[in-house]
This record gives structure tokens, sequence and C-alpha cells, in this order.
């Protein structure tokens, strides 16, 4: 499995931390996004599993664009990304099938602590959050 941390003008690059379910989830410290030197942007991988984001907490800096690559690993159950806060600007909602990956690209201009999360659930069912699908945007 993949633990993600960001490099410069490439995006990201695979490190050896284990990727659990959110009840297994090991501690992960956030990740500090870096800003392309070259167009500003801040750029990261967030992989979705069976009920967790990796990573799962993630610091931007405001003002400056933010794209983020929503990796699917799981083989059959469908995801989303769910981050809304009208006071913030902020009304991002993508699905991410099995296996696919999205891209997403926005830009916090406040500054403050944020949840993402995933909505989906089956009849019945607690939903994806329910089940520790959540993660946190610190925009500083």
């Amino acid at each position: 499995m993949l633990g993600i941390l960001g490099t410069g003008g490439l995006g990201v690059v695979a490190g050896p931390a284990a990727v659990l379910g959110a009840e297994q989830a090991l501690q992960v410290p956030p990740l500090r996004v870096p800003v392309d030197q070259a167009d500003g942007m801040q750029r990261a991988t967030v992989i979705l599993d069976s009920y967790s984001y990796t990573p799962q907490h993630l610091i931007v800096q405001a003002g400056k664009p933010v794209e983020l690559l929503l990796t699917s690993i799981t083989t059959i159950t469908p995801h989303n990304f769910v981050l809304r806060d009208e006071a913030a600007g902020l009304s991002i909602e993508r699905d991410v099938s099995a296996g696919k990956t999205v891209t997403v690209q926005f830009t916090p201009t406040k500054p403050g602590t944020y949840a993402f999360y995933c909505d989906k659930k089956l009849l019945f069912l607690p939903s994806h959050r329910e089940k520790g699908m959540e993660g946190t945007l610190e925009v500083r």
C-alpha cells in the first residue's frame, strides 16, 4: 500500500506508510501541500479506500490554487469527496468510481479548518462518513 508525500513540480511521490481502513488507520502526520514554483498550484494526491482518505489531513495556503487528484483504490465501492462551507466559498462534490481518478481544483480564500467526507451509503446502512471516511483541510 502507499503513503503520500508532496514534491515540487512532480505532484506526489509514494512513501512506505500503510493504508488501512478508518478504524485501523495509522496516525499519519498532516500533509503540508507544497506550492509548485512554476505555476503556484498546490498539488496532492488523496487515496480513497474502504472508508478512509490518505492523507486525511491536508494543510494548504489561503489564496493559492489547490489541485487534488482523488484516486479510488477500491474494486467495487464508489466514493465521493464532499467539501462544503458556504462562508468560506467552498462547494465541492465529486464522485470517484471504484478504481478511477478524478481531479478537483479550487482556491481556498478563508483560513480555517474544514471537513471533507464521503456521503455515500447503502439503504439502511451507515454512511461512509459515519464509518469514518472523513478528513480535514486546514487553510492557513
